[in-house]
């Protein structure tokens, strides 16, 4: 009977399915979003500012250059020197990635490749981007496999770096145990290798992908018939620094889209593992 009216006055508990977001969390939120605006909003009115000191044709304002990209969406080979530029960096970073990738393991995994890669691998970081734009608009021309090989030689190194680093940070214990209770080896490169290069990865990605951006465009810049870079020499030539700054914007735009709607995408479900505290 006492038992029965502990159950009766006791309060009900709701259980939620999908619980809300902590309000501290929505407000972090929230001030993330307005300190990135306000980034924006300062950029553009310095830009604003500085421009009205100055003659239109040494810095044009942002109305100025909003109303040239308009202008250039409108033209007949917009796209076609979009498409151009995204094609030669889709060849030429994913060959980057796969071959850097492949010399990072093998650098991760043992000494002696390490010693084999590991000056060539240097010698690339530290050579200017321009010389290998130069070099590959020489040997071949205007043909398309000139970026495409400029991209490569370019970002591999970055993204070897980072893999060989991951490589190396596998947990051995962890490696071994699995091997001494026989852990299957797909569960094991699952389970263990994976996460512990994973990070790494993301960050090849990143700085390939960036530097492979900026080689295109100087590659095209000197040696293509279409591209950004080509159209962004055109108006060079012409003095029009509101063209300049026009196809500039684009390729910073693609960029950034590429970066938020794909990599951080891709990067925050690959880790939706992780405590939110490391997200």
């Amino acid at each position: 009977m006492a038992t029965q009216d502990v159950e009766a006055t006791a309060p009900a508990v709701r259980i939620d399915s999908e619980p809300e977001e902590p309000r501290p969390e929505r407000a972090r939120r929230q001030r993330y979003l307005l300190w990135r605006i306000a980034g924006y909003v300062l950029f553009i009115g310095a830009w604003a500012f500085i421009s009205s000191l100055t003659e239109p044709y040494i810095l044009p304002s942002p109305v100025a250059v909003l109303r040239k990209m308009v202008e250039v969406v409108g033209r007949d080979d917009f796209w076609v020197n979009i498409f151009a530029t995204l094609r030669h960096l889709a060849i030429g970073f994913t060959l980057a990635f796969v071959i850097g990738s492949a010399i990072g393991i093998a650098m991760g995994r043992s000494a002696y490749w390490d010693a084999f890669f590991r000056d060539y691998v240097m010698l690339t970081l530290t050579t200017p981007g321009l010389v290998f734009a130069l070099v590959c608009v020489m040997i071949f021309g205007l043909l398309d496999i000139g970026p495409i090989v400029a991209i490569v030689l370019t970002s591999f190194a970055h993204v070897t770096v980072n893999v060989v680093e991951g490589v190396r940070a596998i947990p051995r214990e962890l490696m071994d145990m699995a091997t001494a209770y026989g852990v299957p080896r797909s569960t094991r490169i699952r389970n263990i290798v994976l996460p512990a290069v994973a990070p790494f990865l993301f960050t090849a990605i990143r700085y390939g992908f960036a530097i492979a951006w900026k080689i295109t465009a100087l590659t095209e810049l000197f040696g293509q018939t279409d591209g950004v870079g080509i159209q962004i020499r055109v108006e060079f030539l012409f003095f029009d620094i509101a063209g300049v700054l026009a196809w500039a914007f684009f390729l910073v735009g693609f960029a950034l889209v590429m970066e938020r709607l794909v990599l951080q995408r891709l990067e925050r479900r690959f880790f939706r593992w992780r405590p939110k505290a490391f997200a």
